[in-house]
C-alpha cells in the first residue's frame, strides 16, 4: 500500500532537487568550479540538512558536474589532460584529509578564514592586468611544480569546504601558470571529478550523503552544466576571467558574513 504523505514528499524533495541542481549546474559550467557556493546553502536553508550532510552531498554532485563540464569544454579543445592528471595526483590525496579535517573544526571560524581567502583571490583576478604574472604558459618543471602544489591546495579546499577546488586551481593555473581562463576551468572541471569523488567518499562512510536527494540533482546538475559551459563558451578570454571573480568575490562576500558560533549552532540545532 502506497503511503500517501510519503509519496508526496518524495516527490516534493525530487523536485526541489533537481530544481537546487540546475542552477548550480549553470554555475558551475560557466565558471568553472563545483556549484557547492549555490547547492550548499539552498540545502541548508530549504531542505533542512546540516553543513556538512549538505557538504557531503554536494560532493557526490559536483562529480557529475566535472563529467558533464569537462565533455563540453574538451568538445571546445578547452582541456589541457596532462595538466589535470599531474593537479589530480596530489588533489586525490589532499582531498580525503581534507575531509576528515573538516570534522574537527569549528565550522564559522573555518567559514570566515575562507571567505578572506577567496576575496582576496578574486580581486587578484580583477587585477591580474596590472599585477606581475606569468604571460604565457610554462612548460617543463615549472609548470608541473606550479601544478602539483596547487592540486594539494585544490583538494584540501575541495575535501574541507564540499566544493570542487576550482577556486584555487584556477587562479593558480591562470596567475601562476599562464593558461587561458577557458583552459583553465576545463581542467579545474576535469581534476574535480577525482577530487570530488575522493573527498565525498569520506563522507559517504560517515553517513553525511543524503542519497535520496541524489535522484533529482543529478539530472540537474547534468543540464544546467552542459549550459553553463555552453555559455562560458562564447565570451572572451578577459569576460569570463571577470565573471569567475565576481563569483568568487560573492562567494566570499557570503562566507565571511557567517554569523558567531553560537548562532551557527543554534541555525544547526533548529536545522
Amino acid at each position: 500500500m502506497i503511503s500517501y504523505p510519503g509519496f508526496f514528499m518524495n516527490v516534493r524533495n525530487m523536485f526541489v532537487s533537481l530544481i537546487i541542481g540546475f542552477p548550480a549546474g549553470v554555475f558551475g559550467g560557466i565558471a568553472g568550479v563545483g556549484g557547492g557556493a549555490v547547492m550548499i546553502p539552498m540545502m541548508v536553508g530549504i531542505l533542512k540538512l546540516s553543513q556538512h550532510r549538505a557538504s557531503g552531498t554536494s560532493l557526490v554532485t559536483l562529480v557529475f558536474t566535472g563529467l558533464a563540464g569537462t565533455i563540453a569544454y574538451a568538445a571546445q579543445g578547452r582541456v589541457d589532460f596532462e595538466a589535470a592528471l599531474v593537479l589530480a595526483a596530489t588533489a586525490v590525496f589532499s582531498a580525503r584529509a581534507g575531509a576528515r579535517f573538516s570534522h574537527s573544526i569549528p565550522e564559522a571560524k573555518l567559514r570566515r578564514f575562507y571567505g578572506a581567502f577567496v576575496v582576496f583571490i578574486a580581486l587578484s583576478m580583477i587585477a591580474k592586468p596590472w599585477l606581475p604574472h606569468v604571460s604565457s604558459p610554462l612548460a617543463g618543471w615549472a609548470k608541473w611544480a606550479v601544478l602539483l602544489a596547487a592540486g594539494i591546495f585544490t583538494g584540501i579546499q575541495s575535501g574541507v569546504m564540499g566544493g570542487g577546488g576550482g577556486a584555487v586551481s584556477i587562479p593558480a593555473m591562470v596567475l601562476l601558470a599562464g593558461f587561458g581562463q577557458h583552459v583553465a576551468q576545463g581542467t579545474s572541471l576535469l581534476v574535480m571529478i577525482p577530487a570530488g569523488a575522493t573527498a565525498a567518499w569520506t563522507y559517504w562512510e560517515r553517513g553525511n550523503v543524503d542519497r535520496g536527494l541524489l535522484r533529482g540533482m543529478i539530472p540537474g546538475i547534468l543540464l544546467g552544466t552542459w549550459t553553463g559551459a555552453g555559455i562560458a563558451g562564447f565570451l572572451p578570454d578577459a569576460d569570463l576571467r571577470r565573471i569567475f571573480a565576481a563569483i568568487l568575490f560573492w562567494i566570499g562576500i557570503r562566507y565571511l558574513s557567517t554569523p558567531p558560533p553560537s548562532r551557527v549552532e543554534e541555525d544547526l540545532e533548529g536545522a
